[in-house]
């Protein structure tokens, strides 16, 4: 029985302005209708006996994961909320103890990144389960990936002795080697010795724990810790902040793959990328006939071998060649092919503006719904707020701010003060500032409302929070508010 181990923790800056801090590409529809989360997810559905997933995730992301999950119809084991990012190693520690602690050390885990694209399902599947005849023999096991080019993005494992398991071979590792420039890349994959490094593995959970006893003791201890003091919230798993924060931070190959004497490694034999720039999604996209990879609201002429996507409205472009164009409905970015790896200093210069850019979207989702920043200027804001059915924003007050609310679809159930009534569509009801409220969707179809807020400050982190069906805490914040 197979337990998959979801990482989805990762902040994706690569592919800005559609990734962002707060919702990064692992939570994207980049390639098709799923996200790359749910496609991590669904591709293992054949995989006879296979159990509910772990995921490990950051605790801003964790409604987002697990509206994700329900839309797909997957019950997760759990969801982990990671307090501090400390890499792969103590995930991955986490998550085995767990798996001990209900199914027995002979558990064997499948860790994969969320954030992966691969097109040949079949072959994945297939090589997974010989994973898992490795994995049985108490192997611990990578998937390298064959290299069709000498790709400088990505870490590469040498190959070690052939190993025979069966009918099933793999290879012995020899080392890991960093992210290597161009020309030892090229050696590398002219060599036929290293494959790219792809950040999945497989192993019995006790046998983990075994090997982090022997090679990383101190991550094991802070682990267990933050497991042991950690709580449940609602359907989430806190660790423990204070004992997670101060486990080491190192990945699995390092702490433990590189030092075992029971590695082995098994090629994929699927395409797969980790989509990591736009050069990436350039090559998995379906082209037109002038090789053109295009998403949106598009027009193009005499443009080849580009990357447009659209987000929110009408982009033409002219005479361009090998470029990506991205835009997105606050944000517009342009670059020649061969210099997108150039964006993370772009993001880097960003960040130092402490521009909002960076974190989030126009759209910002909430565990009960989402919202959109239309229009803003001193003294007002116009939002468009869109609230699940059944689902309610917490009760709350403003300090500095009143609230008019204009339902436009569906029905809302409004609580103001001490009366609480409905309004359905084309009525509108009046939050004076200081008074106490909520907002909630009662029916079977989305509640969507335009809010205008009128006042002197008009920032997010002016909420105080009195009660939360979702255990957000009650006090003024900044990345949960309504």
């Amino acid at each position: 029985m197979l337990t998959p181990v979801i990482l989805a923790g990762g902040s994706g800056t690569r592919l800005w302005p559609l990734s962002r801090k707060r919702y990064p590409k692992q939570f994207m529809q980049l390639v098709d209708e799923h996200s790359l989360l749910q496609s991590t997810i669904t591709r293992l559905a054949d995989i006879e006996g296979l159990q509910a997933p772990i995921l490990l995730c950051n605790d801003a992301h964790r409604f987002i994961v697990a509206e994700q999950l329900r839309s797909i119809n997957v019950q997760p084991g759990a969801i982990v909320l990671e307090p501090v990012g400390r890499n792969t190693a103590p995930a991955l520690t986490v998550a085995a103890l767990m798996a001990v602690a209900r199914q027995g050390g002979e558990a064997i885990l499948a860790a994969l990144p969320a954030d992966h694209h691969i097109q040949k399902v079949s072959g994945f599947v297939e090589t997974v389960k010989q994973g898992i005849s490795y994995a049985e023999k108490e192997y611990l096991v990578t998937f390298g990936i064959t290299p069709n080019a000498p790709e400088t993005g990505y870490g590469y494992i040498k190959k070690g002795p052939t190993l025979q398991n069966g009918d099933l071979s793999a290879w012995a590792i020899d080392r890991f080697v960093e992210k290597p420039d161009h020309d030892t890349a090229v050696r590398y994959m002219n060599s036929g010795e290293y494959l790219w490094n792809s950040g999945m593995f497989m192993f019995k959970a006790g046998k983990l724990l075994a090997e982090m006893e022997a090679h990383a003791p101190e991550i094991l201890s802070a682990c267990r810790k933050a497991l042991a003091r950690g709580r449940e919230d609602l359907d989430f798993f806190r660790l423990d902040q204070t004992a997670f924060a101060q486990c080491p931070s190192d990945s699995i190959d390092y702490a433990v793959m590189e030092k075992t004497t029971d590695g082995v490694m098994l090629a994929l034999a699927c395409d797969w990328s980790d989509l990591g720039s736009w050069e990436a999604l350039w090559q998995a996209g379906p082209k037109d006939d002038r090789q053109n990879v295009v998403h949106g609201d598009v027009i193009l002429q005499d443009v080849r071998r580009s990357f447009v996507h659209a987000t929110s409205r009408l982009v033409t472009a002219v005479g361009l060649n090998d470029h990506v164009v991205v835009e997105t409905k606050d944000a517009v970015f342009v670059a020649p092919r061969e210099q997108v790896q150039q964006v993370k200093a772009l993001v880097d210069q960003l960040k130092a503006r402490q521009r909002e850019e960076t974190l989030t979207h126009r759209n910002v989702y909430r565990p009960w719904g989402s919202y959109e920043d239309v229009d803003v200027s001193e003294r007002f804001l116009v939002k468009r707020i869109t609230v699940k059915p059944k689902a309610k924003l917490s009760m709350q007050k403003h300090f500095h701010r009143a609230e008019h609310w204009v339902v436009v679809k569906g029905t809302a159930l409004v609580t103001r003060g001490d009366e609480q009534f409905i309004l359905k569509e084309d009525q509108s009801a009046y939050i004076p500032l200081g008074i106490v409220h909520r907002l909630e969707n009662p029916g079977k179809i989305p509640l969507e409302l335009v809010e205008v807020q009128s006042g002197s400050y008009l920032a997010e982190d002016d909420v105080v929070r009195l009660d939360d069906v979702y255990g957000r805490h009650n006090s003024c914040a900044t990345d949960d508010q309504g």
